[in-house]
């Protein structure tokens, strides 16, 4: 019987898929799960319970295949399905996005971005022709969009959203400060904030001094 995998299994996904990737540079071949819960910070057991709830990949004694493992982890996350993706806004962040970020490694294709500024439509960057927002919806009729990242204001955002869902776009990577539901209509919203990863650390810092001693 079939059962839904944890929000908190996925999320650990990707953070295998990077590890096992560092791992097959360097040349390793094997490595069990104790080896690898101490690069990742984990125990051996959540390391098997998260392999688990896939069937398991390694034999007892013997370990995992590291390449065949990251091929397996690649192929649960949906890497090696060929998928689509435009961006929503072309300023600093947007075009960071276009430039340095490496779609296809996660199997998307960048095939456009929208924005509104006179100086930036009818441009290329990274070789990603910039159009107006106002084509959006004539774009998206005529090509297959898998994923749209947001990277505008978020004043402009909820409307763009709208925008999306009603001609069919059933992915969001919102860049934006505004929230939305992981299940928003019919598309799946996946919120990205980098102030939250910055305050995690502020934490960790916190922690540290004091253990040092360095906070009464």
């Amino acid at each position: 019987m079939k059962y839904k995998i944890s929000n908190n299994v996925i999320r650990r996904l990707p953070r295998y898929i990077r590890f096992l990737e560092l791992l097959e540079a360097s040349g390793a071949v094997r490595v069990s799960s104790k080896e690898l819960g101490e690069l990742m910070g984990l125990t051996a057991s959540q390391i098997r319970q998260d392999f688990n709830c896939f069937g398991g990949f390694g034999q007892q004694g013997y370990g995992y295949n590291v390449q065949q493992l990251s091929e397996a982890m690649s192929e649960i996350m949906g890497i090696s399905h060929e998928r689509k993706a435009i961006v929503i806004g072309a300023g600093n962040l947007g075009k960071a996005l276009i430039a340095n970020f490496k779609f296809k490694k996660y199997g998307y294709t960048l095939t456009a971005a929208f924005d509104v500024c006179p100086e930036l439509v009818g441009k290329k960057f990274s070789r990603t022709p910039v159009y107006h927002i106002d084509k959006l919806e004539e774009y998206l009729m005529k090509n297959k969009v898998d994923v749209a990242a947001l990277t505008l204001p978020g004043e402009t955002a909820s409307g763009v959203v709208t925008r999306l869902i009603n001609s069919g776009v059933p992915g969001i990577w919102n860049f934006t400060r505004l929230e939305f539901p992981a299940t928003f209509g019919p598309a799946r919203v996946e919120n990205v904030h980098f102030a939250d990863s910055l305050l995690v650390l502020s934490y960790a810092l916190k922690e540290k001094e004091k253990e040092e001693g360095g906070e009464a």
